[in-house]
């Protein structure tokens, strides 16, 4: 497997700190070249992973699935490419790929990658399957991935493993995937083997996509997830994957169009503290006067019964022209309770009401160490990047449905993709990340008392028929 090694002191640099650890190297002409869009992230240990589509087609999927590991907390970073689902690599049966989610299996000792594949047969090319990828160190993958389930048009999957071991289902993992076909019917399947074999759950008939599955440290598996009427929900597991109740409702979305047709939807980021509380995020316009710009707003949860009211991560005031969107959120799990440390990199536009020629897209950061009670300064990571030098899908410009970060060391790390001006017509749309990682400082600003001035309503049940 050819492999390129990364070393911080000689990468790329992106606002002075950001470090590109991944570059689409596909050249086949039916998708664009060169991008990376829509990263996942996780860790264990000293060891994050990465994986994101590379070579996005207009209307759907990409060449292949890319991945970048870094084994020595973020200094060092080696990158590849999956061998075995698309045509573009390793002989795979499959046309394309998308939806790449990474999870680790400490019972077993294995990484899991799971992407959703697609096939040119049909219009719009649809997802077939939900497949894994396996690796023992996150460096060196099989070629054989194993099938998490199959069908006529299967979305947006989601993988996380249960890595505590005082837990009753200890190296239980879990994945979640929509059946478009279904009305986007929400499904779960279980591995007891460490991904080598699937078996589907029993969930209630509820409807949604982007499901992130998160599980506390006694074995409940806990599923937040957008509705088809524009709501965030959750449904729950307590006996290890075989069968799910719900859903209750997180709270409805009130949701700002994003400038420029970028594609956005108000997708949950979902995460958990070493104590079990999860902590779901999204973009949100409710306390903007006329749901004028987006927030990125959170809900929080001992159970996954009960939720918490929902409040806003103050980025900057709620009267300023910005507008935050496709959060990514990490929790290190070595913290808890009010002490727990969050970081949340999300996009922005410095102008909300920008039009798709000179909408300037950007990558923001913010920290807390009390919980998410108060927040850092916001830093700006990356940008601002034009829309032109996006990838093109038919549901607009991309960076992904996406992004992600994960801790090592007490550090964060976002993956993010940030785009380059092109060079003639070729793209250069790539992975990056904070070179090091960023130290969680927290801070003082506090969206207690901000008042809710746009009431979120329920939207009449719409399709996700195009996600891919």
């Amino acid at each position: 497997m050819r492999r390129l090694v990364v070393i911080v002191a000689t990468g790329l640099l992106v606002s002075g700190c950001m470090l590109r650890i991944s570059t689409d190297p596909f050249t086949n002409t039916t998708s664009q070249h060169r991008t990376q869009v829509e990263p996942d992230t996780f860790s264990f240990g000293s060891t994050v992973v990465a994986t994101f589509q590379s070579g996005r087609f207009f209307d759907g999927g990409a060449s292949d699935i890319g991945w970048a590991t870094s084994t020595d907390g973020g200094s060092h970073w080696t990158t590849g490419f999956l061998d075995g689902i698309t045509k573009y690599r390793g002989a795979g049966p499959y046309d394309r790929a998308s939806d790449p989610s990474v999870a680790y299996d400490a019972r077993h000792g294995v990484w899991l990658i799971a992407a959703l594949t697609l096939v040119d047969s049909v219009n719009p090319p649809a997802g077939r399957a939900v497949v894994v990828s396996r690796s023992t160190d996150g460096l060196n993958w099989g070629s054989t991935p194993t099938t998490v389930a199959t069908g006529t048009f299967v979305d947006k999957g989601w993988t996380v493993c249960d890595n505590s071991p005082t837990s009753a289902f200890y190296g239980h993992c879990y994945a979640e995937y929509d059946e478009v076909t279904a009305g986007d019917r929400l499904h779960m399947a279980t591995s007891v083997d460490g991904g080598l074999t699937w078996a589907q759950a029993t969930v209630p008939a509820v409807s949604g996509l982007g499901g992130q599955p998160v599980v506390k440290p006694g074995g409940a598996v806990i599923v937040p997830y957008l509705t088809t009427g524009n709501a965030v929900a959750a449904i729950r597991s307590i006996n290890g994957g075989a069968s799910y109740a719900g859903p209750v409702t997180v709270a409805t979305v009130a949701r700002h169009p994003v400038a420029g047709n970028l594609r956005s939807d108000p997708l949950p980021t979902a995460e958990i503290d070493a104590a079990g509380r999860v902590y779901v995020a999204w973009a949100d316009c409710r306390f903007r006067s006329g749901c004028a710009a987006n927030d990125i707003v959170m809900s929080t949860s001992l159970n996954g019964t009960s939720w918490s009211p929902v409040t806003r991560v103050p980025i900057d005031a709620t009267t300023s022209t910005v507008d935050h969107f496709i959060p990514g959120l990490g929790v290190d799990k070595a913290t808890s309770g009010s002490s727990a440390h969050l970081a949340l990199a999300y996009y922005y536009y410095p102008n909300a009401s920008c039009t798709s020629s000179n909408c300037q897209l950007a990558v923001g950061f913010v920290s807390s160490t009390n919980g998410g009670t108060t927040w850092s300064s916001a830093q700006q990571l990356a940008g601002p990047m034009s829309l032109s030098s996006l990838a093109s899908t038919n549901q607009g410009p991309m960076v992904g449905d996406y992004v992600s970060t994960s801790f090592s060391g007490g550090k964060a790390f976002p993956v993010v993709a940030v785009a380059n001006p092109p060079s003639n017509s070729t793209l250069d749309e790539a992975m990056y990340t904070v070179a090091g990682g960023v130290a969680v400082a927290g801070g003082t600003a506090s969206g207690a008392g901000d008042q809710v001035v746009a009431a979120p309503v329920p939207h009449a049940a719409r399709s996700f028929m195009t996600r891919a």
